[in-house]
C-alpha cells in the first residue's frame, strides 16, 4: 500500500479531472504550491506521504494540504475528481493530509465545483468552493492515519506487512528476516511510531479491510482474508478504530457507489 516518495516533482497541474486509473495503478511521487482535494467517485484512492498513509473509499475526500509530497495507488477501477484549494482557503483546513466523510451536501458541491468550467475566480466557483471548505471545516475526519517509519530496519519490516498483512509472522521472525533483533524493532516501534508492533499491523489490516468491504467484499470474507481468526475479533477491532460495524460501512460504502 505504501508508494515510494523519493525525489518529488512539483506539478502545476490543477486540472479537475484524471483519466480513471486502473486497479493498482500509481501515481508518482509529487507535490503543488495550492493544497488539493481528491475525491474518488468509485473505487478508492490510497495516499501516502514521508509520515503516513490515508485511505479513502468512495464517500471519502481526501486533503493534501500545499507543498506535501504525496503519491497515491488506485484500488479498483477508480474515477479521481480533483480540487485545487489556493493558500489563503486552504489556511482553514488541517496542516496535514487527512480523510474527511463526505456528508451528501459536500459531496454535491464538490462534484459541481469538479465539473464546472467556469473561472476560478467566478462567482458560483467562488460559492462553490466555500460551500466545500465549509462543509469540510465540520465533516468528521477519519482517525485511520497509518504512521511509516524512516528508520530503515523498520521500514524493511513495515514492508513485508504491507506485502502481505494477513501473515501470522511475529515480530521476532519478521526481525529474522530482516537482520534486526525483536528487542530492537520492538522498541523503534514504540519510539518512532508510537505504537506496538501488534497495534501497527492492526490498523494497516483496518485500512486495507476498508477498501476490501467499499468492494463488496462480505464482512466474514474479508476477516479471513486479512488475518483474522474469526469474524467476532474483527468486528471487534475495526469497530474500536472507525466508529462503526463493519457491516454498516460496508452498506455505507456500497451506497455511495450507486
Amino acid at each position: 500500500m505504501t508508494e515510494a516518495v523519493d525525489e518529488p516533482v512539483f506539478w502545476t497541474d490543477d486540472s479537475a479531472f484524471c483519466e480513471p486509473l486502473a486497479h493498482g495503478e500509481d501515481v508518482a511521487a509529487h507535490f503543488h504550491d495550492f493544497g488539493q482535494l481528491r475525491y474518488a467517485a468509485s473505487g478508492a484512492l490510497v495516499t501516502s506521504t514521508r509520515v503516513g498513509t490515508w485511505v479513502a473509499p468512495a464517500s471519502r475526500i481526501t486533503w493534501v494540504p500545499p507543498f506535501h509530497v504525496h503519491s497515491s495507488r488506485s484500488y479498483g477501477k477508480t474515477d479521481v475528481r480533483l480540487l485545487r484549494v489556493p493558500v489563503e482557503p486552504a489556511e482553514r483546513l488541517p496542516a496535514e493530509p487527512s480523510v474527511f466523510v463526505a456528508s451528501a451536501l459536500l459531496r454535491e458541491a464538490y462534484l459541481a465545483l469538479a465539473s464546472d468550467h467556469d473561472p476560478a475566480d467566478s462567482p458560483r466557483a467562488s460559492l462553490l468552493l466555500e460551500v466545500v471548505i465549509t462543509e469540510l471545516a465540520r465533516a468528521r475526519r477519519e482517525p485511520l492515519r497509518l504512521p511509516e517509519p524512516s528508520d530503515t530496519r523498520l521500514k524493511a519490516v513495515t514492508d513485508l506487512l504491507h506485502a502481505d498483512p494477513a501473515g501470522p509472522a511475529t515480530l521476532a521472525e519478521l526481525g529474522r528476516r530482516t537482520g534486526s533483533s525483536e528487542r530492537t524493532l520492538s522498541r523503534l516501534f514504540g519510539s518512532e511510531l508510537s505504537m506496538s508492533f501488534h497495534q501497527w499491523r492492526t490498523l494497516l489490516r483496518i485500512q486495507r479491510a476498508l477498501l476490501e468491504l467499499a468492494e463488496g467484499t462480505s464482512v466474514t470474507d474479508t476477516a479471513m482474508r486479512l488475518g483474522w481468526a474469526n469474524p467476532s475479533s474483527f468486528i471487534e477491532a475495526f469497530t474500536d478504530l472507525v466508529g462503526q460495524t463493519p457491516g454498516r460501512y460496508r452498506s455505507a460504502a456500497r451506497a455511495a457507489h450507486d
